[in-house]
């Protein structure tokens, strides 16, 4: 943590909500059982910190370092960016983090991550490379991106490390955690764009 926390208690909240998370991951790996879709314990978790990080939103705005820590701050990052079943919310997240980006109170890649995760629920290709899912090979790969030629250049702006080292990195930890895809590629898309419908991500 760069910044020493000026509210150490909102600070602990926000970590306490990242714990809750880590918690539940690391017991449907221990129980194998986290990579057969979206486990419904996880998406409870995630539920439950999403409003968690609703009120600290109605209180507090969005998390500024100074008041909570680096540390904080990406927790509160990590709950927005999980909060896949909440799309109201998720698109208030990323309103309120553009806004801190723009007057130097959040860490632009933490904006990258959610842009990325608010365009893969909606359906549509990611700007940053930051969200990988199973391709249809069955290996972990980005989601389709926006003008690919130019996401180096975007990732450096914000701060982000290669795409090819990311990729890396997230397919060795799914090796050491024994994931692998839930469903054939196509009954998988097929999956999520209707989870998409029936959260409201998408229309019809």
């Amino acid at each position: 943590m760069s910044r020493v926390a000026s509210d150490p208690s909102l600070r602990a909240r926000l970590l306490e909500l990242q714990r809750r998370d880590d918690a539940k991951r690391q017991e449907l790996v221990e129980r194998g059982e986290l990579f057969e879709g979206y486990h419904p314990e996880m998406e409870a978790v995630h539920a439950a910190n999403a409003r968690a990080l609703e009120r600290e939103l109605d209180a507090h705005g969005w998390p500024d370092p100074r008041r909570t820590g680096e540390d904080g701050a990406r927790a509160a990052c990590r709950v927005a960016i999980h909060a896949i079943g909440e799309p109201a919310f998720q698109r208030r997240c990323l309103a309120l983090l553009e806004a801190a980006v723009a007057d130097g109170r959040a860490a632009p890649a933490h904006l990258a991550t959610l842009t990325d995760r608010v365009r893969f629920n909606e359906r549509r290709p990611q700007r940053y490379g930051t969200l990988l899912d199973w391709d249809a090979e069955g290996r972990l790969s980005p989601w389709p991106i926006e003008d690919p030629g130019e996401v180096a250049g975007r990732r450096r702006a914000v701060g982000l490390p290669p795409l090819a080292q990311s990729v890396r990195e997230a397919r060795e930890r799914a090796e050491r955690e024994g994931a692998r895809p839930p469903r054939p590629f196509a009954e998988r898309q097929a999956e999520i764009d209707a989870w998409a419908r029936r959260t409201g991500w998408l229309d019809g």
